[in-house]
């Protein structure tokens, strides 16, 4: 990436996490420019990170090889649109935001090469995890660029089908909330055993932390964890299956089965 000019239009948390992440991994600031109509926002992540920004969406991609647009997805249309006439054949356009498809981006874009991600929020830390796919326009040499690109904040991950992003949303892009949810409901439980509620919190949050941990270095997956922490007729066992008589497993499903579906319906009904 080091000679790739990227420029970013919108300049919020996502994108100033990615352009801290491409800085931190040795872009250079005059490699990164930014656009975005709030001028508090633009001073922001130009004093955070020393990058050019702009009030100008084609002034700040002109001449550069890779366009991120990190806007709203009830903006993207308007932003696509006005942008069009100011694009060159050969830059790359990354789109990080939810819902809109590729489809919908080349009739707002034209026939531009278009990689499509589904990043999530921990990349706000560059602990996320994105889900990337690419239209037949793109380049292996863009392939890579939108890969280094994501991989600045996380792990990026390509996939063989569009369709497939319904499903990471499913999975990792709503995912966070699910174990955010989990830890809220284990620290009211253990506060409701007798806990303190500040250490119910903390054991609750290293609890989850260690296991992620255990579960990312592990050699075997996380069944067999499982398994290995699941002494017959003990404490773990009970609370194991407590959880699987309430249909624990089934729940998850429905859960994601639901979160894939809006995803499509809302990549439906903003693509018009």
């Amino acid at each position: 990436m080091s000679n790739t000019r990227i420029a970013f239009i919108g300049a919020g948390n996502m994108a100033a996490s990615l352009i801290g992440g491409l800085r931190a991994k040795g872009l250079q600031a005059s490699h990164i420019r930014a656009s975005d109509p709030g001028e508090d926002t633009r001073q922001r992540v130009s004093a955070e990170h020393g990058i050019e920004t702009f009030a100008d969406n084609a002034e700040a991609i002109a001449g550069v090889d890779v366009i991120v647009l990190a806007v709203k997805p009830q903006a993207m249309k308007a932003v696509c649109e006005a942008i069009r006439p100011s694009l060159k054949p050969q830059q790359l356009v990354v789109s990080i935001a939810a819902g809109i498809t590729c489809a919908s981006m080349t009739a707002w874009l034209g026939e531009q090469p278009i990689v499509r991600c589904m990043p999530n929020t921990p990349a706000l830390l560059r602990q996320g995890v994105s889900g990337l796919y690419a239209t037949s326009e793109v380049t292996a040499e863009q392939r890579r660029q939108a890969e280094e690109l994501l991989s600045a904040v996380g792990i990026a991950l390509w996939l063989d089908e569009e369709q497939q992003l319904d499903a990471v949303t499913a999975v990792s892009g709503s995912g966070p909330a699910y174990f955010f949810l989990l830890i809220e409901a284990m620290t009211a439980a253990g506060v409701k055993l007798g806990l303190p509620q500040e250490i119910a919190q903390q054991l609750t949050l290293q609890t989850a932390l260690g296991a992620a941990h255990m579960a990312v270095s592990s050699d075997v997956d996380a069944a067999e964890l499982r398994r290995r922490v699941t002494s017959p007729n003990g404490t773990t066992e009970a609370a194991i299956k407590s959880f699987q008589a309430g249909g624990f497993e089934a729940l998850v499903e429905k859960a994601l089965g639901a979160a894939a579906h809006r995803s499509a319906e809302m990549a439906e009904q903003l693509g018009k």
